[in-house]
């Protein structure tokens, strides 16, 4: 998606791979089916895990980002929020935070 300069799809594709993650420690913490949601935030809190303050932060941002990329009424808005180093970032980051969910297991 990044490559292809489909910025926003990048970003929702950030997002479920963490929100995945955390449905996974979810299940591996509680021993449970997590719920149905997308809400990361919802789903940190659940789990009983607290990340870095700096990466909750970064949590909360992907978590509203969510409801824009997930269901776009504006495509055009969505191309010109997200460019290439932003994403970038996005990635990066969710690249951390998924290695940071991981030890938590």
């Amino acid at each position: 998606m990044l490559s292809g300069g489909r910025y926003f799809y990048a970003v929702f594709m950030c997002h479920l791979s963490i929100e995945k993650a955390l449905k996974g420690l979810f299940l591996a913490r509680l021993g449970e089916e997590p719920p149905r949601v997308h809400n990361l935030v919802y789903l940190l809190s659940k789990a009983g895990v607290k990340p870095p303050e700096d990466t909750g932060r970064f949590i909360v941002k992907l978590n509203e980002a969510n409801i824009a990329t997930r269901y776009p009424e504006d495509i055009d808005t969505l191309q010109k929020n997200y460019t290439q180093p932003n994403v970038e970032d996005i990635i990066e980051r969710s690249k951390e935070f998924l290695l940071w969910i991981k030890a938590q297991l």
